[in-house]
């Protein structure tokens, strides 16, 4: 038997499918899940407050419903809870999305809709501590570790490029430029999105080679330092 600290220090009430302890669960699941949503709404992500709530919400109803429904049925089955899980999948797989710069994106929004949903179940079946901890974990990697992530990105070796050329025959210069910098160029992938702009864009996957480089030069700089060549419309790092 499992045995849930916030759950005892709540009392007894709150272990049991009373209308007290589902108002609890539900108006749990949707703070929990606004906080979230605010979180990912203030990076002006697709993803935002009303979509967290909802997809909590669904979680944490559909366990309540299960577990209601085993109580009058005595049927073991989280069939809701399985579809909902099922549901948030589809949803957050729909939320990857491959730009135009070769980018993917919504990685994380559709894996934090997919956690939010954990999150919700578990809030559903009343397992406070549990949910606490989640939540916690779940609010850090969002909200604490980005900075960690991009200081670790910075100083990797490899490293991808969006570059905009002024005119094609300018990509051997380029090339050259680079490989004096001490880079070595992994790929070169032209970019068909932008045909017809004026513009040559492409995708390039970089390694620094050079050891000055490694030691004293972050990414930022280096990009900082080939978008002041005269043929270069624009340069950015993609993530």
């Amino acid at each position: 038997m499992y045995y849930d600290p916030i759950g005892k220090l709540l009392g007894p009430w709150s272990e049991t499918l009373c209308t007290a302890s589902l108002a609890l669960r539900i108006c749990l699941s949707i703070l929990l899940a606004a906080i979230i949503g605010c979180e990912r709404s203030s990076k002006r992500h697709a993803a935002g407050l009303r979509t967290f709530i909802l997809v909590s919400i669904s979680s944490t109803g559909a366990m309540i419903l299960d577990q209601l429904l085993f109580q009058d049925s005595s049927t073991h089955s989280f069939g809701l809870s399985s579809a909902v899980i099922i549901g948030v999948a589809i949803i957050s797989i729909n939320c990857v999305l491959y730009s135009s710069r070769s980018q993917i994106k919504g990685l994380t929004t559709g894996s934090g809709l997919w956690t939010t949903s954990m999150i919700g179940l578990a809030i559903g079946a009343g397992y406070y501590t549990v949910t606490c901890f989640m939540f916690i974990a779940f609010y850090c990697s969002l909200a604490a570790f980005p900075t960690f992530e991009t200081y670790l990105k910075n100083r990797s070796n490899h490293f991808e490029v969006h570059i905009e050329l002024t005119n094609p025959s300018y990509l051997q210069d380029f090339v050259t430029t680079v490989r004096k910098l001490g880079l070595v160029i992994d790929d070169i992938e032209a970019n068909p999105a932008y045909s017809g702009s004026g513009l040559s864009v492409y995708s390039v996957m970089l390694s620094i080679h050079s050891p000055e480089l490694k030691k004293y030069k972050t990414h930022s700089e280096i990009i900082e330092a080939l978008s002041s060549l005269d043929y270069i419309y624009h340069i950015e790092e993609l993530e």
